[in-house]
């Protein structure tokens, strides 16, 4: 697993078309500037891991483009010992992005052969989320809830209730909801039953599987 001066230039090249797209929180760039994208991708798209593109990886996913990761991870306003869900684990490379903020990390993966794959990736990088889960998004994780904030990396047909209600008060879901191409929506918990909503664009993601067993 090798990250050379190479590959740091073109993190470095990265961070500054991330930049010039509008993302401002200089800690979300530490991240992208410091985590080698290269190692969570097939060695065959390496030449691609610093292009701010989506690439395929396992299990018919993909690792999403390194500004929707840096906007999302912008909307999530963390500080360092947040707790936050993430519902779509995938390749990890989010998942590293929250632990380098300093967010306890509890992290849902609905695709076993992935679950496990970063499972055992994670560390290796020097990455330890507080939980790796194999299990249903859609429910979220009640045992540890409230949490700080909660990021959905796949495209979700609605906005799941038992996301809403594991919030703390202030606490922010940042979703991308719809089918073919989602709309990035956060959600801001005002209170037990009231939620401050707000829409920023559209963008596309892999559809956000479903427990079917």
């Amino acid at each position: 697993m090798k990250d050379t001066f190479r590959h740091q230039g073109l993190r470095q090249q990265l961070v500054n078309v991330l930049k010039n797209k509008g993302i401002t929180n200089n800690a979300v760039l530490a991240a992208v500037a410091k985590i080698p994208r290269h190692l969570f991708m097939d060695s065959s798209f390496l030449d691609h891991a610093y292009q701010d593109k989506a690439f395929p990886i396992a299990a018919d996913q993909t690792i999403s483009q390194p500004y929707t990761v840096a906007f999302q991870s912008e909307l999530m306003q963390i500080k360092p010992g947040h707790k936050v869900l993430e519902i779509g684990t995938g390749s990890g490379y989010q998942t590293a992005v929250l632990c380098e903020l300093g967010a306890k990390v509890y992290s849902i993966e609905r695709q076993n052969e992935l679950f496990k794959k970063t499972s055992k990736f994670l560390p290796k990088l020097g990455y330890r989320p507080k939980k790796l889960i194999f299990g249903d998004g859609y429910i979220g994780l009640k045992t540890e809830a409230p949490f700080d904030s909660i990021i959905v990396t796949a495209g979700a047909p609605f906005v799941p209730r038992p996301l809403l209600s594991q919030l703390k008060i202030g606490g922010r879901l940042i979703i991308p909801v719809g089918d073919d191409v989602q709309i990035m929506t956060l959600f801001i918990r005002k209170g037990p039953k009231e939620f401050e909503q707000e829409e920023f664009g559209e963008f596309r993601f892999v559809p956000l599987l479903e427990d079917k067993n």
